[in-house]
């Protein structure tokens, strides 16, 4: 049996008319009823060329054609879906939108029908307590206090160590002489960082003893040094910085060469050395690496003791206080922790004058290693090189005389475990 489905009503008007006109044709005569529901409508599988449609209370006659089926469906599919009830005779039309009209502008739009949804309502019971308020409350006012905290632009670092060495020996085959020995080290450092502009103070201090059996106290290490750097960089990404640079250090006794200890080679402030120059320096800071680059600095030498500013020590004329040079100055410090609880210090200075044997080089070269056994307590060694064509050699002869020789270079070797304080 051929069957043929349609509708007409009011949203027939959207759709070409004239197209549906020229694939139809009159079927044979027949009459069915068409119940019209707003969310559906049924027809009768039956066929028929017109159709009565029954609409609030009223008998409307409609003339019914033909459509191709593969027109019709592109045509209803996207605004109705399309499903056969559960007898299997009629076909149900549920419209996919409705329509909505905007107050403001009143242009129309078709809105997707939302899904039906079934929902259990429960009963909740309530139940209110009664109580008592003991005394009587007073409403207070609470002021919200704002604090805002600046941020810190100064860090501060500060440690005192001692390292301390202890040989003891009783009827020892071997041999051996019972010695003691300490070091004691003082670091302080002040750093102001704020946007372009970095300043780096640091003192540092260090001063060593030892004493072996059958033999007088000796000097082992003995330091004063002062270093700050100034710089500013114009773009705060930047690793370069313009920068300017002072160095200064001496000792806090007289040094002897022993076993000679009437003579001292050295004296507090005899020498003392100044370092003041400008130039550029580069950090790189995830690596802590640093390199000073300076083509403008004065060196200044003071000698202030008379016998060893009249035996022309240090490179001073003799009779001479001081000693100004100028010349090129180049520092590198490279910081790092190589393994776990294994720290590694570099530091090198390079420095050559312009006016006096230029391209003769003094070299300040420092490494040292620290092993941090916990918080207290850490184990260190390092070596000091120095090489300055202005500090000659000297040693004392068979007579008990001083001799002076060209410069040699200086080497320093020194091994620890102490107590380590920061705060």
């Amino acid at each position: 049996m051929k069957t043929i489905f349609i509708i007409f009503f009011i949203l027939i008007s959207s759709f070409s008319y004239a197209q549906i006109r020229d694939s139809a044709k009159v079927l044979e005569t027949s009459k069915a009823i068409i119940h019209i529901d707003t969310s559906q409508i049924i027809l009768n599988s039956k066929g028929f060329d017109n159709i009565d449609i029954l609409m609030n209370n009223k008998v409307f006659r409609v003339e019914l054609i033909s459509i191709n089926k593969k027109l019709l469906d592109s045509l209803l599919k996207p605004y109705y879906i399309v499903s056969v009830d559960s007898y299997g005779k009629d076909t149900l039309f549920t419209p996919r939108y409705r329509m909505k009209i905007n107050e403001f502008t009143n242009d129309t739009s078709y809105v997707v029908k939302p899904k039906a949804k079934n929902f259990i309502g429960t009963k909740l019971d309530y139940k209110i307590e009664i109580f008592n308020i003991p005394e009587q409350v007073n409403q207070i006012k609470m002021n919200k206090i704002v604090r805002v905290v600046d941020p810190e632009w100064w860090k501060n670092e500060n440690s005192i160590a001692f390292d301390f060495n202890q040989v003891a020996f009783k009827n020892w085959n071997a041999g051996g002489v019972n010695s003691i020995a300490g070091l004691l080290k003082v670091n302080f450092t002040r750093t102001y960082e704020n946007k372009n502009i970095l300043w780096e103070n640091e003192i540092r201090m260090h001063y060593g003893l030892n004493k072996q059996e059958d033999r007088e106290l000796r000097k082992t290490d003995d330091e004063i040094r002062l270093n700050s750097t100034f710089g500013y960089k114009r773009d705060v990404s930047s690793k370069w910085y313009y920068s300017m640079k002072f160095n200064f250090n001496t000792q806090f006794t007289d040094g002897y060469k022993y076993p000679d200890t009437e003579n001292p080679i050295s004296r507090f402030f005899a020498p003392a050395y100044l370092f003041f120059g400008a130039g550029a320096q580069y950090i790189l800071k995830p690596k802590d690496l640093t390199i000073y680059l300076s083509p403008l600095t004065f060196k200044s030498t003071f000698v202030y003791d008379d016998k060893l500013s009249e035996e022309g020590a240090f490179g001073v004329e003799n009779g001479k206080n001081t000693r100004i040079e100028f010349g090129a100055l180049i520092q590198g410090r490279w910081e790092s922790e190589i393994f776990k609880n294994v720290a590694m210090l570099n530091q090198l200075s390079l420095y050559t004058d312009y006016f006096n044997n230029f391209g003769n080089i003094d070299v300040d070269w420092r490494l040292d290693f620290k092993f941090k056994i916990n918080k207290f307590f850490e184990a260190n060694i390092g070596m000091h090189l120095l090489f300055d064509d202005d500090i000659k050699y000297k040693e004392v002869n068979e007579d008990g005389e001083i001799e002076i020789f060209e410069a040699r270079i200086q080497f320093m070797q020194k091994l620890g475990v102490g107590i380590l304080y920061s705060f």
